[in-house]
């Protein structure tokens, strides 16, 4: 989607992807990442999601990109922390213990300026991309973190019925959009309602070849 399309959306408080509370599959299935207490967990397009307090307080590190500025600024006052703030190239970095946010195009983060990581968690980020845009997307993120391992959380619907965003990533995309850099596992498979159509919530396993 448009870069204004999303900010849009912040600025307008139209944010029906923003879960309150941390995600069910996350909380299920973190420990099949085999993280150690303080690990560096990367959320790509993370927003002002209730995933980053339930990372902390779990112990681990948290790096994030987002697109709007209202988002990042959200999660800090959210957090109750004031962070610093600095131009890293064409995004800015919103800096605290524990918390490093990128304000900007994700496409603009590179290895380097996001520094290392142990794992990825995507969970609203590839759905969130039309088909065109997932393919950039997903090699930028192997690259991005050196093809860490992720948990990917993703949904699966009758597209001609919901035009989205979220749109439905199959496992057949999963598949295509990683088979050459991970070996992939689904994880779990949950059925449920997508703005008031059946759809399945999808959880995967991506770990380095």
């Amino acid at each position: 989607m448009e870069s204004d399309f999303w900010r849009q959306k912040w600025q307008s408080g139209q944010i029906a992807f923003h879960e309150g509370r941390p995600n069910a599959l996350l909380v299920k299935h973190v420990h099949a990442l085999a993280l150690g207490t303080g690990a560096r967990v990367y959320l790509p397009l993370c927003g002002k999601t209730h995933d980053i307090h339930w990372l902390l307080s779990e112990g681990f590190r948290v790096v994030g990109a987002e697109l709007s500025a209202l988002a990042v600024e959200t999660l800090f006052s959210d957090l109750a922390i004031t962070p610093s703030v600095s131009a890293k190239g064409s995004v800015n970095h919103y800096a605290a213990e524990g918390v490093d946010i990128f304000q900007g195009d994700i496409l603009a983060v590179d290895r380097a300026t996001l520094g290392p990581v142990d794992a990825v968690y995507d969970r609203a980020a590839l759905v969130a991309l039309p088909a065109p845009t997932r393919d950039r997307y997903a090699a930028a993120l192997a690259d991005q973190t050196d093809s860490a391992r992720q948990l990917l959380i993703g949904f699966e619907y009758d597209q001609s019925v919901l035009p989205g965003p979220p749109f439905s990533v199959t496992a057949d995309e999963v598949r295509r959009l990683y088979d050459a850099r991970y070996d992939i596992a689904l994880l779990d498979s949950v059925g449920g309602a997508l703005k008031g159509q059946p759809a399945t919530e999808t959880a995967w396993l991506l770990r380095p070849r």
